[in-house]
Formats: C-alpha cells, sequence, structure tokens
C-alpha cells in the first residue's frame, strides 16, 4: 500500500523531464530533486499505516482484534445471572402444531427427497435414497420441537404475576413437565432418526435399502404415536396462556375486590369496557379479566377477580389465589365491594373478616369501598342464624348497618350512586399513575399466596 501511494504520487509530481536528464554529476540533479521530491516525502511521512497482522489467513487490523479481545469474558469471570422477562411472555408463544399434522407435514416433504446424483449402481443409489430421506424425516420432526422448547421462556424468568398465572392456571408443575416430555420426544426422534438412517446406508442391496427405509418410516411414526400426547398438551398450554389478559405495568390498575357474588362484575361493565358474565351463583368469574377505562384521554385498567371467602391462605382455591396474586405482583388500586342485602351468600359478618384481613395485608393500596345493591337494603341489617351473635360488637354491628366508613353507597339497577363512584375512580387512578411516575412500586414480598 505504501510503494503503490509512494509510486503514484511521484508519478504526478514528476516534470516532463526524462529521468534520464538526471545523472550523478548533475547539478541540476543535485538541485532540483530536492526541491520535486520534498512535498511527496512529506505527504509519505504523513501517510498513517495500520498494522494488520495475519489471522486464520485474514488480515484483520490489530484494533480490531484488541477490541474483541476485550469483550469476550475471561474463564474466572462470572457470568451475569439470565434476565428476568417483562410482562407480555404469553402474548410471544408460537404457534404449535398438533402432533399429526406435524408427523404428516415432516413425511411428505422427506418423501420429496432425492438421492445424490450420478449414481449408477442401484443398490448405492437406493442406499443414498434411503438415508437421505430418514436424516430428512428426522430433521423435519426434531427442529420444530427444538424451536418449541427455544421458544417458550423458562418459569423461573417470567414476571411473578405471570408465574403465578402458570401455576394456578395450569397446576404447579404442569408447565415444566409437558416442556420435558417434548424434549424427550425430540432425543427420541433424533436417537431412532440416526440410527435407521446409518443401517439403511449400510444395506447390500435395492431391496434391503427399501426395507430399512420402510422399517425406519414406521419406527419414528410409532414413537410419535406413543409419545406425541406432548406436543398436544403444549399446544393446549399455549392456547390457555395466550389468552390471558395483557397487563401493562405503567397503566394504573383499578382491582375489584369482595366475596362471591357480590356484584364485582356488574361495576366492571358500568366502569369500563370489560363485558364480564353476571350471573347469580358464587363463582361466576373463573379468571382475571380485564376492561379499561378511558378519563380525560387516558387509560387505565380494571380487572375482575374471582371472590375471597372466609378461610386461611392454604385453604383457598387457584380462584382466590389468582386475586391475590393480581393484588401482590400488579400496580393496582383496590375497590373492595361489600354485599349486605344477603343476597350473595356470604353474611355481613363473614365479609367484615375478610375485609379487615384483605385490607390489613394491603393498607399501603389506594382503596375504595363500595356497598353495592343499595336499593335491596332497609329496615334492619341482615343477620343469618349461622352467625355467633356473641361476637356482635359494636365495629361489626356498624358494619352490618351501612358498610366501612366513607363507602359509597351504589345501584347497578336504579343507578344511584354511580357518577360519585366514577368521579372517585377518576381521582384514584389519577393517584396511582402519580405513584408509578414517581417509582413506588408493588412490594412483591406482600400477601405472597
Amino acid at each position: 500500500y505504501f510503494n503503490l501511494f509512494f509510486s503514484s504520487t511521484c508519478l504526478v509530481s514528476f516534470p516532463s523531464t526524462p529521468l534520464t536528464s538526471f545523472s550523478h554529476s548533475s547539478s541540476a540533479y543535485t538541485t532540483k530533486l530536492p526541491t520535486l521530491w520534498s512535498p511527496t516525502l512529506r505527504q509519505c511521512r504523513n501517510l498513517q499505516t495500520a498494522v494488520s497482522p495475519v489471522v486464520t489467513s485474514s488480515y484483520v487490523p490489530s484494533s480490531y482484534i484488541t477490541q474483541k479481545q476485550i469483550e469476550i469474558p475471561t474463564s474466572s469471570e462470572k457470568q451475569a445471572p439470565p434476565m428476568q422477562e417483562s410482562l407480555g411472555a404469553f402474548q410471544k408463544l408460537p404457534m404449535v402444531m398438533p402432533s399429526i399434522d406435524l408427523y404428516s407435514s415432516a413425511l411428505r416433504k422427506s418423501k420429496r427427497v432425492q438421492p445424490t446424483k450420478g449414481i449408477a449402481n442401484i443398490a448405492k443409489r437406493e442406499r443414498n435414497r434411503g438415508a437421505k430421506q430418514l436424516d430428512a424425516l428426522m430433521k423435519e420432526l426434531a427442529l420444530p420441537l427444538k424451536g418449541y422448547m427455544e421458544s417458550f421462556p423458562r418459569k423461573r424468568l417470567l414476571h411473578p404475576y405471570e408465574r403465578s398465572l402458570i401455576e394456578l392456571t395450569l397446576g404447579d408443575g404442569k408447565y415444566e413437565e409437558v416442556l420435558g416430555k417434548v424434549d424427550v420426544l425430540r432425543k427420541k426422534v433424533l436417537s431412532v432418526g440416526k440410527e435407521h438412517a446409518s443401517l439403511c446406508a449400510k444395506a447390500l442391496s435395492k431391496r434391503e435399502a427399501e426395507d430399512r427405509l420402510s422399517e425406519g418410516v414406521e419406527k419414528l411414526e410409532l414413537v410419535f404415536q406413543q409419545e406425541g400426547k406432548a406436543v398436544d398438551d403444549l399446544l393446549s398450554i399455549a392456547k390457555v396462556l395466550r389468552a390471558m389478559p395483557v397487563v401493562d405495568l405503567e397503566m394504573p390498575t383499578l382491582c375489584l375486590v369482595g366475596a362471591p357474588n357480590v356484584g364485582k362484575s356488574s361495576l366492571v361493565r358500568i366502569l369500563s369496557t370489560g363485558k364480564p358474565e353476571i350471573c347469580n351463583y358464587p363463582f361466576t368469574t373463573r379468571g382475571i379479566l380485564m376492561g379499561h377505562i378511558v378519563l380525560n384521554y387516558q387509560r387505565f385498567q380494571v380487572t375482575d377477580t374471582p371472590g375471597l371467602l372466609k378461610r386461611r391462605d392454604e385453604d383457598r382455591n387457584n380462584l382466590e389465589k389468582l386475586t391475590l396474586a393480581v393484588l401482590t405482583h400488579l400496580p393496582t388500586a383496590v375497590l373492595y365491594v361489600h354485599d349486605l342485602s344477603g343476597e350473595c351468600g356470604t353474611s355481613p359478618s363473614d365479609q367484615f373478616g375478610i375485609y379487615k384481613e384483605i385490607k390489613e395485608r394491603f393498607k399501603d393500596y389506594l382503596w375504595i369501598d363500595v356497598v353495592s345493591k343499595c336499593d335491596l337494603l332497609g329496615g334492619s341489617p341482615v343477620m343469618y342464624a349461622k352467625e355467633d351473635r356473641s361476637k356482635d360488637e359494636e365495629e361489626i354491628i356498624k358494619y352490618r348497618e351501612t358498610g366501612p366508613d366513607e363507602s359509597i353507597h351504589v345501584s347497578v339497577k336504579t343507578e344511584q350512586g354511580l357518577n360519585q363512584l366514577k368521579s372517585k375512580v377518576k381521582e384514584v387512578l389519577s393517584n396511582e399513575m402519580e405513584k408509578i411516575k414517581s417509582g413506588v412500586s408493588v412490594d412483591q414480598s406482600v400477601g405472597s399466596c
């Protein structure tokens, strides 16, 4: 590079006088040469060059090598722990083919594989064709399975809320069990495919090669018949998880909580875009239902949760634990619904016990108390025969009559109190937004279930 630059510069700088006119004894040489060459020599001195050592037969600048060496960690350095995924992992799950469709597609593609051209011997050509088709069938089955294993996230890397959804919706350990079975199927496909492709390649005749090919295809089909249910189970899991509502951690959430059948779903329909099922029996809500409120051109989330019963956490069913998971892991404000009319099936005393427990557990949350079905209230407070009247303290008596202090009495039927409730919801959600912006996060150790 230096010589090329030097030569091209000299050719341009030289005058029209031939070089032969300059002699060692000539005064022209001694006087003119320094004058003619000095600018060129200065340019060459100022020329910056890069040292390029030979690395695996390629010229790579030394600065690049130094940079790469800095980026590669030494063996003594500890690797950083895997990053926890943010919410939304369920919406990134891949589409899973049913096992029968996966096998049929792989078999169809493998049959189109032709032997290598130029093989004149019939036996060799058949051996080649059989081995290549078995290898193709093996890969067409194993590669999608490997893709599923890589695309489905590890549960320990999920957000705590989504981890709770997996455990409570699918059952503890079910997710990992199905993924493990899919990996076992992949390994069996590779093992059987390689074994029979090798046997086919060693066949001594055309007939033997054809038999080896048929045996290999039948063996792979048998493996998929016996173990392919894992793929179908993974397909079901993907459908369930993708149907989970998407939650935005940067968006304030209003979580409706209370005993079963107290009217939470009816209020969700009034307050948001969510359309939950409304029936007069306990545990109508069998999952987390999500809606949205738009206030002053700003969107907020509203969740309808399954009802809570008065019992210890270890005795709660998965529906109740879903409610606690929302409160524990998401930035929520609480709208607690009370039904003092006697229609919900849970006595006011039991509702009071549940309320006190949840209020104490999540005491740092923004809170709204609502007494629903107020059009049915009137006269003396509702009393249940099974209630222990010896515990009728002043606080419980007051709760039976009017509910918690500063509670809003509403009726979906007569629309009483709904405007007041909407104004309060707007105020609380705006305050919740300020909490999120200020960096106040949900303590995930509180109220764990």
